[in-house]
């Protein structure tokens, strides 16, 4: 099922606001995100995984959001592996691919 959520906006276009919290919800195999400006996003974990390269097999074993300016979250692995999410992979949508000719 895809869901089309009308809150994110073309990349280069979203507005920054520091996260406030982000968990892991394992029941959905997908991260809370929370915003301070008030906004929520649930983002898969299949889409952090392969944007990061992640070993398919890889399970969580800790989220550690950044210290300094709260714009991002580390996901850490039980391989050893961390995947690194900044607010905009959250709040902006993808490119869209261009067409070949």
């Amino acid at each position: 099922m895809k869901t089309l959520n009308p809150l994110k906006v073309p990349f280069g276009k979203g507005k920054f606001s520091r996260l406030r919290n982000v968990r892991f919800l394992q029941w959905e195999d997908a991260f809370e995100v929370d915003f301070d400006d008030g906004l929520s996003f649930l983002e898969p974990h299949k889409t952090i995984r392969k944007s990061n390269k992640i070993a398919a097999g890889a399970s969580v074993q800790s989220v550690e959001m950044e210290d300094e300016l709260h714009s991002g979250f580390f996901v850490h692995y039980d391989n050893g592996q961390t995947a690194e999410v900044s607010w905009a992979f959250i709040r902006e949508l993808p490119p869209k691919t261009a067409k070949k000719l």
